[in-house]
């Protein structure tokens, strides 16, 4: 199987565990676009067991909360696709009302040039996610 996602090539990881890691994207136009993804080959949530799935999502909700922190998006994409790469990934994506493509999905034609705004640092994400992480999994 070739699944680019198994294969973790070039990513910059910003936080993991021996479940799932948290990749910053390389996207100009979505600065602070993040892939939760789960370490397994498996291609849906359901896949998962129960705890699982709660982990994956808690990880999941800590990038939002560390995304909304640090950049202070108009709104936050939430994203499970994977039909082309059908391994369990979630796609968070901070929006801005100035982005290329809002209010449409940014898969969608683009309504404008790019913001440009900065991503934030992987070490200032990660000590964010990490936080959120922690307040979540609490008691």
């Amino acid at each position: 199987m070739d699944c680019s996602l198994c294969r973790a090539e070039g990513e910059r990881t910003v936080w993991r565990d021996g479940s799932c890691r948290v990749i910053l994207v390389d996207d100009a136009d979505y600065p602070g676009f993040c892939r939760v993804v789960w370490q397994d080959h498996v291609a849906e949530m359901s896949d998962l067991t129960a705890a699982d799935q709660r982990h994956l999502l808690n990880v999941v909700l800590a990038t939002e909360t560390a995304l909304r922190q640090l950049m202070r998006p108009d709104k936050i994409n939430l994203a499970s696709l994977g039909n082309v790469v059908p391994h369990l990934h979630w796609h968070v994506i901070p929006r801005f009302r100035d982005d290329r493509h809002f209010p449409q999905p940014i898969w969608a034609a683009p309504q404008r040039e790019t913001a440009g705004r900065e991503p934030p640092r992987v070490d200032t994400l990660a000590v964010a996610i990490v936080a959120a992480l922690t307040e979540l999994t609490a008691g």
